[in-house]
């Protein structure tokens, strides 16, 4: 399909090192290509809006990698494809002339395509096809952020071993945009390019779109984050945490922190965030909390204000915060500019060290994760695996969470699950994989007869924009 090259201008009426200095800022050079970032420095985490391929602006996610005030900036990023922008500050006759260079690889141009609207012709397959379908647009692009690489260095992994009865394993990516109905067209798409297993990392909304879009096809589904569990079947897996144990490993030490017991419930309006609070209300109340408030939004709000303001009345002392992804990162942002922070802490199940870097670290102070992976965990296994992720990808590549590493290893144990059936006939995975305990960089994993994931959790505090250990409050299920 080939590399193409876009640039794109705009004019300011300032010099250059004002219009610079205000790039990403807020209501000053937020309007220049939609970028948003804190501090214009080395590493930071920016999002710009580039007008590539036609029609609407693409939401992109990176780093500053390179500065050079006030004439170049360089933006490296993964989202919603890996590739570098590079932004020029140029000295004109009443003001500044800014361009915006990006080169737009195959599977950019593959993305692009596709949300277009135009046909993409599959290639024949090289090996054994596995889908790999994740939110690399939408408010789900920050939990995603490092979804694609994660499965990229898995399959490398399995196929410098030998791959999957002599024949390597091949990725097909597709998008959901954080969105049922383009998840379910994705979903169909994968099936019928002839792959056999399709790992989603997604939203649970998409997950059960997926799922009933493909009933009574050999699909096996692996649905590989932190979820409410249901929708089990022999062909539909679900990995990854669950709310009432999140919630048991966290409460008592979150309410210690919080030195409060008074809850408020908020969240996106859809099928997780509403089983994680109905297991809040019974979990909670045992361990002597107190319920003042629950409230939704949409999935893509951006103005919490009214639920800001509703929350500081309730008198809570603690927030459990289920949005996710963009929404969970421009929630916190907003609670600490209205000064909710100086009396709540955050206990976010969903919120991981991708989501909390665009919180920022002034933001994040007060923050509560709880999952089954933190970059801080010191295992064997996962300083091996951030050593070549980062020997992969590079140091500005998204930071490796749950939701990302959950993709590592359930393409893993599917392959581990293949090779000792030596077949990868979905049904025969899938029940080996029930049969099997895995090693991961997380810990041990396993299915027990309930259907559940049975692995370490972790509670974290935000420690700056990542998260550190609570080292009293860590334990197993």
């Amino acid at each position: 399909m080939g590399t193409i090259s876009v640039a794109v201008e705009e004019f300011a009426a300032a010099a250059p090192a004002v219009v610079f200095g205000r790039f990403g800022r807020s209501g000053e050079g937020g309007w220049l290509f939609g970028a948003a970032c804190d501090r214009i420095a080395v590493g930071e985490p920016v999002t710009v809006e580039a007008p590539i391929g036609g029609g609407p602006p693409v939401e992109i996610l990176g780093r500053i990698c390179a500065l050079r005030p006030p004439h170049l900036l360089a933006i490296t990023h993964d989202q919603p494809w890996r590739g570098r922008i590079r932004l020029r500050f140029a000295d004109v006759p009443g003001g500044t002339r800014i361009r915006l260079d990006a080169t737009v690889d195959e599977q950019g141009l593959e993305w692009l395509m596709r949300r277009r609207g135009h046909p993409v012709r599959a290639l024949p397959p090289t090996g054994h096809r596995i889908g790999v379908l994740t939110s690399r647009s939408g408010s789900g692009s920050l939990f995603s952020a490092a979804v694609v690489n994660m499965a990229t260095l898995a399959v490398e992994e399995v196929n410098s071993t030998g791959g999957v009865d002599g024949r390597p394993v091949e990725i097909v990516g597709a998008d959901d945009a954080t969105d049922p109905g383009t998840g379910v067209l994705e979903g169909l798409r994968l099936a019928a390019e002839g792959c056999r297993t399709i790992f989603l990392t997604t939203t649970s909304a998409t997950y059960e779109a997926v799922s009933a879009a493909l009933a009574g096809r050999p699909v096996l589904l692996v649905h590989t984050p932190m979820n409410e569990g249901g929708g089990e079947s022999r062909l539909r897996i679900r990995l990854g945490e669950r709310p009432r144990t999140q919630l048991l490993a966290a409460a008592d030490p979150v309410m210690r922190a919080a030195g409060g017991r008074r809850w408020f419930l908020a969240g996106n309006d859809y099928v997780w965030p509403r089983a994680v609070n109905a297991a809040a209300r019974e979990v909670l109340p045992e361990h002597g909390a107190v319920l003042v408030g629950e409230r939704y939004s949409p999935l893509g709000a951006r103005d919490f204000a009214p639920l800001i303001d509703r929350i500081a009345a309730s008198g809570a002392d603690i927030v459990l915060n289920t949005f996710v992804g963009a929404d969970a990162a421009a929630f916190e942002r907003q609670c600490h500019a209205m000064g909710l922070r100086e009396r709540t802490v955050s206990l976010g199940p969903a919120i991981d060290e991708a989501t909390l870097e665009r919180v920022g670290s002034d933001a994040a102070v007060g923050i509560h994760g709880v999952s089954g992976y933190f970059q801080y965990l010191q295992t064997e296994l996962n300083g091996s695996l951030l050593d070549r992720y980062r020997a992969q990808f590079g140091r500005w590549a998204p930071p490796v969470s749950s939701f990302s590493e959950s993709m590592f290893d359930a393409i893993h144990v599917w392959a581990a699950a293949a090779r000792r059936v030596r077949s990868t006939d979905p049904v025969e995975v899938a029940d080996e994989i029930r049969r099997g305990r895995f090693e991961v960089p997380r810990g041990t994993i396993a299915l027990d007869d309930r259907r559940l994931a049975d692995q370490p959790l972790h509670l974290a505090t935000a420690r700056g924009a990542t998260f550190g250990s609570m080292s009293d409050a860590d334990r197993r299920r």
